[in-house]
This record gives C-alpha cells, sequence and structure tokens, in this order.
C-alpha cells in the first residue's frame, strides 16, 4: 500500500532501487518532513552530489543511506559510537529528542557533547552534529518496520510484474466487500490492459477468480466474484458453486431453481445477481428476470419441500416440467440506461457499459477532461468534467455555510468534488444520485493527488442537446427504421439534426435527412445505438 501512490511510483521511477535497501530508506523518507531530503537521497546515489557524514567515524553508521540519517537506529548508533552512550542511553536520548522537552534535551546536549569531547571530536563540531542528530530523530523511522514494509512490497512487486492477472484477482478478493477499493482495482486493470469479465452463474467463483479465454489468441482475465455483488452473502454464493462444480452448469432458470432450491438465493439475493447480469448467459433479459422473481423464488421452495418429503413432482418432475411451472413475464428489457442503474446499485459500479459511454464523442468535442487525467500540474485551472452523481454528502461549516461532498463516476473511475453553499443553493436537484452533470472545477493541489470544488454545475443533456447540431445513424436493417421513427417521436423536440445512411446495394450508400429535429440526450443516444438493426450512430 505504501507504493502505490502516484508520487511514490514517482519517486521510484527518479531513483532506479536496485537492492532492498533503497527500498527500505524511500518508504522511511517518503513521509513529512524526511521527504525534504529525498532530492539529496537519489543525487548521492546517483553520484551527482557527494555524501556528507559529518565525522569520518559516522561513515560506517550513514553509509549505505548516503548521508542521509533515516532511521532511529542510526541515531542510537550515532550517539554510541561518537559519544560513548550505552545502547539503553541511546535509546533514552531518542525518545528525548522525540518528546522535545527542553531541560531534558539540555541535559542530552550536554552529555552528548562531553562524550564526544573525550573521543577526541572538537567541541564545536559536536555541538553541530547533535543539532544535525536532533533534527533528523523528531522525525526518525524505525527501521526493522520500514524493512518489513520493504520485503513486502518487494515481494509483491514481483508477483504483479510475473503473475498480474492472478495477482489482481486475489487482490481484490482481499477487498471483496470495499466497493471504493474495487472501483481503484478495476482502475489498475484498465491500466495493465487485463480484461475484468462479468458476474456470471455458470462461470464466476464466490471469490474473484482468473480465467483462461482464447479468442484468436490465448489470454487470462479476471472473472468478477459472486460474493463481490451486494447482498447476495458469501455462504449462499458458496453453495451455488459448489452445486455447479458437482452437477454441472445451469441449463436455465428452471433448472437453477430447482437445483438449489431456497438454500440457493432468497428474492433478494436472486434479484441483486439479476441486476449484476449475473443470469446474462442464461437470459440476457434482465427486467423480465427480475420481475419473475416471486416465481423463480415459488419454484425453487417447491422443489426443495418435495425434496424434503420424498415425493415427486406432480407434473413428473422433469426439466420440460419445470420449465412450465415457472411464468415470467412477456417484457422488453429495461432501457440502457435504467439497464446501468440498476446494475451500479447491485455491484456499486459499472460493469457492462458506463452511462457516458453514450456521450463519448460530444464530450471529446467539448475538451471534457476525464477525472483520472487531472493532476496536481493542472492547480489553478478550471477544466470542465463530466459524471454521473453517485451520493451527496452535507455538512454545514463552522461560519454555519452548507456545503456537499459529491461522488461522481466518469468512464476513468469514480471522482469527489467539493461544491460549496452558494453553487449547492441552486444546483441541490442535480445533485441527486444518478443524475448526469457537466461540472466547471476549481483545481487545487493536495499532496500528491488533487482536491476539486465546483465552480459551476449544469445539466450533461442540456449542455449537448444545444452543443449538437447533426447524428448520422448508419442502418444495416430496415427493421430499424421503424424503431428510429418510434425514438424520434418519443424524443424531445431540439437542435440536432438527424439523419440515416442506407446501403443500396453495389457498395453504395444514400442518406436520408428526416425533418424532424431532436434533443441530443444521453437517453435517445443510447436508445438508438441499442437497436436491432442500427449498425453505427455517427456525429460528424
Amino acid at each position: 500500500f505504501q507504493m502505490e501512490g502516484q508520487g511514490m511510483r514517482d519517486t521510484l521511477r527518479q531513483l532506479r532501487p536496485n537492492s532492498i535497501e533503497d527500498v527500505t530508506a524511500v518508504g522511511a523518507l517518503y513521509r513529512p518532513g524526511p521527504m525534504d531530503n529525498i532530492p539529496r537521497y537519489i543525487a548521492c546515489k546517483h553520484g551527482e552530489e557527494e555524501p556528507d557524514y559529518l565525522h569520518p567515524d559516522l561513515q560506517p553508521i550513514l553509509e549505505e543511506t548516503f548521508g542521509v540519517m533515516i532511521y532511529q537506529e542510526q541515531v542510537m548508533q550515532i550517539a554510541q559510537v561518537l559519544s560513548g552512550y550505552s545502547l539503553g542511553g541511546a535509546d533514552l536520548l531518542r525518545r528525548a529528542m522525540g518528546k522535545k522537552i527542553k531541560a531534558e534535551m539540555d541535559a542530552q546536549r550536554e552529555n552528548f557533547v562531553e562524550g564526544a569531547v573525550e573521543r577526541g571530536v572538537d567541541k564545536a563540531q559536536a555541538a553541530r552534529i547533535f543539532e544535525q542528530v536532533d533534527k533528523f530523530a523528531g522525525y526518525g523511522f524505525n527501521k526493522s518496520h520500514a524493512a518489513a514494509y520493504a520485503l513486502v512490497a518487494y515481494q509483491t512487486a514481483y508477483l504483479k510484474a510475473n503473475y498480474p492477472v492472478e495477482f489482481m484477482a486475489a487482490s481484490m478478493t482481499l477487498d471483496l466487500g470495499n466497493t471504493d477499493k474495487l472501483t481503484v482495482f478495476r482502475q489498475e486493470l484498465d491500466r495493465l490492459g487485463i480484461t475484468l469479465l462479468p458476474p456470471d452463474i455458470n462461470r464466476s467463483g464466490v471469490t474473484f477468480t482468473v480465467e483462461k479465454i482464447v479468442n484468436g489468441e490465448e489470454h487470462l482475465c479476471v472473472r468478477y466474484a459472486l460474493a463481490a455483488i451486494k447482498n447476495v452473502g458469501r455462504q449462499a454464493m458458496a453453495d451455488v458453486v459448489r452445486e455447479r462444480e458437482h452437477n454441472g452448469t445451469f441449463a436455465d432458470l428452471a433448472d437453477f431453481a430447482t437445483r438449489l432450491g431456497s438454500s440457493g438465493a432468497n428474492k433478494r439475493q436472486f434479484e441483486n445477481l439479476v441486476r449484476a447480469g449475473a443470469f446474462d448467459s442464461i437470459d440476457p433479459n434482465r427486467k423480465r428476470l427480475y420481475e419473475g422473481a416471486e416465481s423463480v423464488m415459488r419454484l425453487a421452495n417447491a422443489s426443495a419441500q418435495e425434496r424434503d418429503s420424498g415425493q415427486g413432482s406432480l407434473f413428473g418432475g422433469g426439466a420440460e416440467d419445470d420449465a412450465a411451472r415457472l411464468r415470467l413475464p412477456d417484457t422488453l428489457d429495461w432501457p440502457v440506461m435504467d439497464r446501468l442503474t440498476h446494475e451500479f446499485e447491485a455491484v456499486g459500479s459499472y460493469l457492462s457499459a458506463h452511462p457516458l459511454d453514450a456521450y463519448s464523442g460530444q464530450l471529446r468535442r467539448l475538451r471534457v477532461t476525464p477525472a483520472n487525467e487531472i493532476t496536481p500540474r493542472m492547480a489553478g485551472t478550471a477544466p470542465n468534467v463530466a459524471g454521473v452523481v453517485i451520493s451527496r454528502q452535507e455538512r454545514t461549516s463552522a461560519k454555519g455555510n452548507r456545503f456537499a461532498f459529491v461522488q461522481l463516476s466518469d468512464m476513468s473511475g469514480v471522482y469527489e468534488i467539493v461544491v460549496f453553499s452558494e453553487i449547492l443553493a441552486t444546483s441541490r436537484e442535480l445533485l441527486e444520485a444518478g443524475q448526469r452533470v457537466l461540472i466547471t472545477a476549481d483545481v487545487r493541489a493536495d499532496g500528491e493527488g488533487v482536491r476539486m470544488s465546483a465552480a459551476g454545475i449544469r445539466a450533461l443533456d442540456e449542455v449537448l442537446a444545444n452543443a449538437s447540431t447533426e447524428l448520422k445513424i448508419v442502418v444495416a436493417d430496415p427493421i430499424a427504421i421503424d424503431g428510429v421513427r418510434q425514438a424520434l417521436e418519443a424524443g424531445d423536440p431540439g437542435n440536432c439534426k438527424v439523419a440515416l445512411i442506407l446501403d443500396v446495394g453495389d457498395h453504395q450508400e444514400v442518406e436520408v435527412r428526416l425533418p424532424r429535429k431532436v434533443a441530443l440526450t444521453g437517453n435517445f443516444r443510447a436508445a438508438v445505438e441499442h437497436m436491432p438493426g442500427v449498425a453505427a450512430v455517427l456525429d460528424p
């Protein structure tokens, strides 16, 4: 955990460590106070500066850290070698320096200088060395702790470098119940180019697992854990996986219900599995399964009772009869945006897509900056960021003003914006969960990260509807035409012209401009993009 921050990574790149001692030193130095010595440590390591050992007798103690006092153990050794302290006395000196009690420090200064003079050290030089030791001792780190951290860092770095997929799956399992950490790991998977496969009732394990995919060439992926879905329970998912491993994959929903009975999942667990997409490989219509949860539970309970009583089904107990007993509603699936909202609520992040995917071309044209690209170098600027509101937590300042911490998600990950009282008062209705917004952000450096506050908040659909002037829909099958007509009729009127691109044979296309202009919202665009027969949606 100490090595994963961006600032620490940058430091390690500059240092180019080639020993465990280097990693140990950086772990001890990278804290407020000691980190001021990092440039000197790096410069001495690379021969750009000469180490200053303060006194020849101290070179063996400070040589491994290039003259920079880093560890508490070095402070104790210096007192022992230079001034004749016993180990117990040196430990008392270390404690006194940490407490900064003047009377105690004056006594220690006298003992230190006198002991050094007795060993042939110039009195003025001994006093200067004491001042240096005192300065470093106040924030010196225990080397045994730093070495333990460094060893773990080296071991985990080796695993991540050589077995990245396995390492990431294990790391995500370790934080299986922490949605915020899982979001960070997902961003790291994207950075490493590792695919995260969605939860699947027939493939997922209880925890995150490694799965081999052969698609042209063989590569390893991370499969999402069933137990990482909210409110499903680890034991219930263990029962599901155990049944699947012993008796084969689930052929359909009726097969799942009859084999697991009431122990496999209760209604709430089943609904969240559906919302997360765990049954997509069996039936991709999530709305039908969600609304049919009662029927699934009735079949599961009936099957469990029949097994417990030792009696067969009145219908004969075959798979076809079980399927007949399971009556699911005949309904269309959720619209794309609703589907993603349900997915987010069940998982804590967007897995199959992101609500802003439909806006990607428009966001690029408006020069909207992905949240993960905002760095301390951008402090003092006012970039535009887009996001879907996840949550809003309001607070009252010491002066009695209301402000809010708003958590948002864009295609690069989850981030936070502070909204102060004036903006909050005029934009509160835009900061409800699920709202899509465009924020002009005030960026300030905050250590190795940034802190953003809102200088302005607007509804994203409203901004893009006014900015978009033309949309071209590539039709691959005539079945799409009627769907596009219905979408245009249902959409809000606006400034965006719509044209159909039709294939008329012999590798020729014709463009048909439609008379109705529409407001180009994310819902409209997503509906058209996922319409049967539509090959592509283009922003000229």
